[in-house]
Order: structure tokens, then C-alpha cells, then sequence
């Protein structure tokens, strides 16, 4: 297990980029948009680990709504595991509460949510890569 990513809430991705990328020398490697998750990334790997930056391509999605509550920053810290399904399994055994079922990107990498309430006021990821 080690952390796949951290997800970052920005209201303006071009201006986010002028800091991770030309103050700080980060590579981007990629920029799309995801309108099934009303999102546009960027990512911005960094050793095993990379940032993502998010722009809500809607106010009223998810991130919008976050922006609007906390403002930019940190929204999730994501964890790559193994096997989802056990992951999942042993955190409801030990009391966590998971935000939905486990669902499933495009790419085939499987991921779930864990409320904040349940990991300190930290909202959490679980990744699973497809198998090849």
C-alpha cells in the first residue's frame, strides 16, 4: 500500500499550473477533462506519487461545492491497494464508513471513498490498478 496521489481543489487550473509547474518545476503529464465526474485534471507526478489538480467543470458538482465550503486545497489523499474488495471489507469490519460502493474508472482502475468522519477529517481514496 503507498499513496498513488493527492488530489488538489483549485477554482482556476492555468493559475494552479503557474505554481506547480513553472515556480516549482513540476512535469504535467496530463490534462483532461472527466464530465462524467464534472472534473478537469491535471497531473503532475512526483517520485512513486503525483498531485492532481481538480477544476470543477460545474459549481454545483462535488468539487464545486467543496470549493465553495473550504475553499482550494487538499480534497483527498489517495491510497493504492492490492485488492479492493479486502481493503474495503477490512475498514467496514473495523467501523469506517465507505461514501458509496466500490465503482470503476474508463481505464479499469477501481476506486471507493472513505468519509472523512472515518479517517480523521481526512476524505480518502482507494485505487485499485487493473490487472494485466
Amino acid at each position: 500500500m503507498h499513496i498513488h496521489h493527492i488530489a488538489i481543489a483549485v477554482k482556476d487550473l492555468d493559475k494552479a499550473l503557474e505554481f506547480y509547474r513553472d515556480a516549482m518545476g513540476v512535469e504535467v503529464v496530463g490534462r483532461r477533462e472527466v464530465p462524467a465526474e464534472g472534473v478537469e485534471i491535471a497531473f503532475l507526478p512526483m517520485g512513486e506519487a503525483e498531485i492532481e489538480l481538480l477544476r470543477p467543470l460545474h459549481p454545483d458538482n462535488s468539487i464545486g461545492r467543496f470549493l465553495e465550503k473550504r475553499g482550494e486545497g487538499i480534497h483527498h489523499v489517495c491510497v493504492l491497494v492490492e485488492d479492493i474488495e479486502a481493503a474495503a471489507a477490512r475498514l467496514e469490519e473495523n467501523g469506517a464508513r465507505l461514501l458509496s460502493d466500490i465503482k470503476q474508472h474508463a481505464d479499469g482502475t477501481r476506486y471507493v471513498f472513505i468519509h472523512p468522519k472515518s479517517a480523521y477529517g481526512v476524505l480518502m481514496e482507494l485505487y485499485q490498478k487493473p490487472r494485466l
